[in-house]
């Protein structure tokens, strides 16, 4: 069975991204930073990414209201649960989420992540976009691994506790 990971850059406040969207702030790179994710992204991976459309109506087509308003919409939508947990069930490389917070919330509703991979990075913005945000319930993690970086950085894995089979 394939595994679903996540790997975002996150500020020391919880945001992969500032109020205006800018990632700029997570560019602080250096030989060791960048050897080290080299080194993390060479396997072989599927990537998966949301698109600027779907972000944009992530927020309306879960809702009781856009069921109401337009219930064949609103399901084909949805259905991004449905298909990941087919993808998982194959066999195949892992799948790796980079960004795409709306997708993240609803595959850890889900609970069809496997791992949540966070560079936290030493700035606090003070607002922006989360990653874990309106999340339906809470989602219970284990620390399997923490590694620090001489640029500030502080790499962590998450791993999905708790039992039971994916929503």
């Amino acid at each position: 069975m394939r595994r679903l990971v996540v790997f975002n850059m996150m500020s020391l406040d919880g945001f992969i991204a500032d109020s205006r969207g800018d990632m700029s702030w997570a560019r602080r790179h250096d030989e060791e930073w960048n050897s080290f994710v080299a080194g993390n992204a060479s396997g072989e991976a599927v990537l998966v990414f949301g698109r600027v459309t779907y972000e944009m109506m992530a927020g309306y087509w879960p809702t009781p209201l856009a069921m109401e308003n337009a219930p064949t919409v609103a399901k084909r939508m949805n259905e991004l649960v449905g298909e990941m947990k087919r993808l998982k069930a194959e066999p195949g490389a892992d799948m790796v989420i980079l960004g795409s917070a709306s997708i993240v919330r609803q595959l850890t509703d889900a609970r069809l992540i496997d791992e949540y991979q966070i560079a936290l990075s030493p700035i606090a913005l003070g607002s922006g976009k989360s990653m874990f945000s309106q999340l339906a319930d809470r989602a219970n993690l284990t620390l399997g691994s923490a590694r620090t970086f001489r640029n500030g950085y502080v790499f962590l894995s998450y791993q999905r506790t708790g039992s039971g089979e994916p929503a």
